[in-house]
């Protein structure tokens, strides 16, 4: 059930902390509501509809203030995270943040659900070595930039197809090859496993040791062309591709 105001997210957090033991008011210095138990420092939540970048630079703001900060928002349709995003997404980009974060789903004819999704405690991030060094490699091992960033649903010129797309056109312009044959020339000490998992059905096996390209290899050479002759292979002749 959509609210119309953040105002209507105020009673049910309100409540939610009160349960808990807090005192709470609202509107305390441009805050939206002000938490305090005992003697312990004051929680402070901020409010919007949704969950949008300007509430998190609101949230982010209010960490001036107390090390508490939570943002909430009400609880998206039929519970999905927003922005097409994973709740541990959000768990994620909240703690990188500091930030907690705080749900309210509304019903028709039931009492408003309070939810946190986290809280806010400090969030060291942990390095991935190994995928820094896959994307330091995939980096590297281009031949040149053909993919436009930001796309999507559209097929994407890596690293693995430019080395398919180099065996493919040496077949294509020296013959059936052999693995060995296609490592001296491509330099790929992998090149036997491409041929075997043949990902993108370029290849195909004429007889023990040999390998030819099938008819989508040689679409691939149309299709792939502006790439070919970027290639570090010997072009001292002009490449003829079969239309």
């Amino acid at each position: 059930m959509a609210i119309r105001s953040e105002t209507e997210l105020y009673a049910p957090v309100k409540s939610f902390f009160e349960q808990k033991g807090y005192v709470v008011r609202g509107e305390v210095k441009h805050c939206d509501l002000v938490a305090i138990r005992g003697d312990e420092p004051p929680v402070i939540v901020e409010l919007k509809k949704s969950f949008t970048i300007p509430l998190l630079v609101q949230g982010l703001e209010r960490l001036k203030l107390c090390e508490r900060v939570y943002v909430a928002f009400e609880l998206p349709h039929k519970g999905k995270a927003p922005h097409r995003l994973g709740w541990e997404d959000i768990r994620r980009l909240g703690r990188r943040l500091g930030l907690g974060i705080i749900t309210v789903q509304f019903f028709q004819r039931k009492q408003p659900v309070v939810d946190i999704v986290c809280d806010p405690t400090p969030y060291i991030p942990r390095s991935n070595k190994r995928a820094a060094l896959s994307m330091l490699n995939e980096f590297h091992e281009r031949s040149g930039d053909y993919n436009i960033g930001g796309s999507s649903q559209r097929k994407l010129m890596t690293a693995y197809r430019e080395k398919a797309l180099h065996c493919v056109y040496l077949i294509h312009q020296k013959g059936q090859l052999s693995p060995k044959r296609l490592r001296e020339f491509t330099g790929n000490a992998v090149v036997s496993g491409l041929l075997q998992k043949n990902y993108y059905n370029w290849f195909v096996r004429k007889s023990r040791g040999l390998y030819d390209i099938t008819p989508q290899g040689i679409a691939a050479l149309t299709e792939f062309e502006h790439v070919i002759f970027n290639l570090p292979i010997d072009q001292t002749q002009p490449i003829e591709l079969q239309k």
